[in-house]
């Protein structure tokens, strides 16, 4: 089980830092991604972690101000996002998938997911 927290109200330009804790289930053999779903919006790919921590991919949108990272002792992943914007307003998901290169940007690959915690950017 995934769960997911961090989410909140924050000014344009502001930071936050998802967390996305397992139990029950290690995810040191899962990549693992984060994706966001706004109001009628289908989800979005946001960042993705190879299960080494070794390789990320970003969405274009956030190269450069969201990172994401992985902590195998705390069986954790997280999502730094600083400069945020309106547009980067949803619902975050996090999710673990055993496909990994470019096939973790494909959220129908994600075996499992969290409940998503939802991000507010007030501009």
């Amino acid at each position: 089980q995934l769960q997911a927290s961090g989410g909140g109200l924050v000014q344009a330009g502001g930071s936050l830092r998802l967390s996305c804790a397992a139990s029950g289930r290690a995810l040191s053999s899962y990549d693992m991604g984060w994706f966001r779903q706004g109001p009628g919006k289908e989800r979005e790919f946001v960042a993705a972690i190879s299960w080494s921590g070794g390789s990320t991919r970003y969405a274009d949108s956030v190269n450069g101000r969201f990172t994401i990272s992985r902590d195998s002792a705390k069986n954790t992943v997280y999502l730094q996002m600083n400069t945020l914007k309106p547009e980067d307003a949803a619902v975050y998901y996090c999710g673990a998938t055993v496909y990994g290169g470019t096939s973790s940007r494909d959220h129908q690959l994600y075996r499992y997911w969290g409940q998503g915690t939802q991000v507010t950017v007030s501009s």
